[in-house]
């Protein structure tokens, strides 16, 4: 039987409704002098649908509360990812943390998006359509999502960079 959670829909977020979905949930064990003390970890995504999203990281002795506090440190840190017209990125890129990378190219529509578990999860909270993505090198989850996000970070406006060389945008 597959267990459903209503509070973590896929369905297309209202307008300034943030949607989250958790990456990876782990157990995370203690040892003291009196035995092993347990608690959960929560990696969770926030996005918008529309270009902002952001990760947060909760830690806590039951996996509600550790989700619940990965939520709200995901809305802290928030980016904005610029997205082309078609629902692809602008240009392709690879990011890079520790010793993961993840490239990320734009792809025609259609396509839909082509990624791992982490990378999707994360390109379907920012409103991503169409994508093409390799994660290289550490699986590691969150090596994968710090990576994701130094990609996003990199990613230049195609707009904004015609305003900084002087270009108008019919000249384009």
């Amino acid at each position: 039987m597959a267990y459903t959670d209503n509070r973590h829909s896929q369905d297309a977020p209202q307008a300034g409704e943030m949607k989250d979905q958790v990456i990876y949930v782990g157990r995370v064990t203690k040892v003291v002098k009196g035995g092993k003390n347990f608690s959960f970890s929560a990696l969770v995504v926030v996005g918008d649908g529309n270009g902002k999203v952001g990760f947060g990281l909760g830690k806590a002795l039951e996996v509600p509360s550790a989700i619940k506090k990965g939520i709200e440190s995901a809305k802290r840190n928030m980016i904005k990812v610029p997205i082309s017209p078609n629902g692809s990125l602008p240009h392709p890129i690879t990011g890079r943390f520790g010793s993961g990378s993840v490239l990320m190219k734009p792809a025609p529509e259609g396509t839909g998006v082509i990624a791992g578990a982490a990378v999707r999860a994360i390109m379907e909270a920012v409103g991503v359509k169409n994508v093409l993505t390799k994660s290289l090198g550490s699986s590691n989850p969150h090596n994968v999502v710090r990576a994701t996000f130094e990609g996003f970070r990199n990613l230049m406006d195609p707009y904004q960079t015609m305003v900084n060389r002087g270009l108008d945008q019919a000249e384009a």
